[in-house]
């Protein structure tokens, strides 16, 4: 076969035929054309991203021989994903979380620090603006859920209590849904509050429970072309941020939870798997909330944060 069939297959058919020494040539030329657009960048941080970025993606394009059929989906799907996002749904959020980018890039930049509690995904469902609750307040707000208490302690990697340190939390509830995701605007499942004098804090939540990502957009649609499984495993969100200290973005987990294995935004860390004591109702309740007839969980978690990078 001849290099001009060879050329004219590969942009039409993938990687079924090789690829001749004249057609790899005007390849790495385009590649060298288009990193030398980006040589006079005055950032060298941004100098450095684009360059990187356009090997990466021109490797990636000429590995796979992508045909333009396949480009053009792909920016048909990146179309769709902007179209969906809105300020109280963020579509690209849930791709990078979908394909591990999120984790790596958490994995990337907090580095293991001897003792501090392992960072976890953000998610797409944080939003600012939550209300405060006192140590040992309700943040489920009357949504659907068995209420769980939750409490431990906030130190640094020298064992010392962080008082006055703040706690952003947010789960969704029983049905699988967080606030955001109904369409009346109420606020529940979601609040902050601050440790004490002695780096204590406590407070009502609802049980964890699993739940689909939001899977009726482009990333759902992705998900079920490769057969992979859009629910999360049962957690519950932390954003702990205290001045001198390193905010941490995590969760913990419920041990026993079937997922966890196989967490759609690979989440998981075995650190942060917690055993949530299951108690029947009439169970003696640590701050002696009125739960008649109801069962409850309760889990201690301890965090360990970080000093700030300087």
């Amino acid at each position: 076969m001849n290099n001009k069939a060879n050329d004219r297959g590969n942009t039409t058919t993938g990687t079924s035929l090789p690829v001749s020494d004249r057609q790899r040539q005007v390849e790495e030329e385009l590649v060298r054309t288009v990193l030398a657009s980006f040589q006079g960048t005055p950032d060298p941080r941004l100098k450095e991203l684009m360059q990187t970025l356009v090997r990466h993606l021109h490797a990636f394009i000429r590995e796979v021989r992508l045909t333009e059929v396949e480009w053009q989906h792909a920016i048909h799907f990146l179309t769709s994903a902007g179209h969906i996002t809105t300020d109280r749904r963020q579509e690209f959020v849930l791709l990078s979380d979908v394909l591990g980018a999120s984790m790596q890039t958490i994995n990337v930049n907090h580095g293991a620090a001897t003792g501090a509690t392992e960072a976890t995904v953000v998610g797409p469902f944080f939003v600012d603006g939550s209300p405060e609750i006192p140590i040992g307040g309700d943040l489920a707000a009357g949504a659907p859920g068995q209420p769980c208490w939750v409490e431990g302690t906030v130190t640094d990697t020298d064992g010392n209590p962080v008082p006055g340190a703040r706690l952003e939390v947010w789960e969704a509830d029983e049905e699988g849904l967080y606030d955001v995701q109904y369409d009346d605007d109420h606020t529940a499942g979601r609040a902050h509050l601050f440790t004490d004098d002695h780096g204590g804090y406590a407070f009502w939540c609802l049980t964890p429970t699993p739940y689909p990502i939001p899977h009726d957009g482009p990333v759902g649609l992705l998900l079920e072309a490769t057969g992979r499984s859009p629910m999360r495993a049962s957690h519950l969100h932390f954003m702990a941020t205290a001045p001198g200290l390193r905010t941490l973005v995590t969760h913990i987990f419920v041990e026993g939870d079937e997922l966890l294995a196989t967490d759609a935004v690979f989440g998981v860390r075995e650190s942060l798997v917690l055993r949530f004591e299951r108690h029947p109702a009439g169970t003696p309740i640590p701050d002696g909330r009125d739960l008649p007839g109801q069962s409850w969980s309760g889990v201690r978690f301890d965090f360990v944060l970080a000093p700030r990078p300087r």
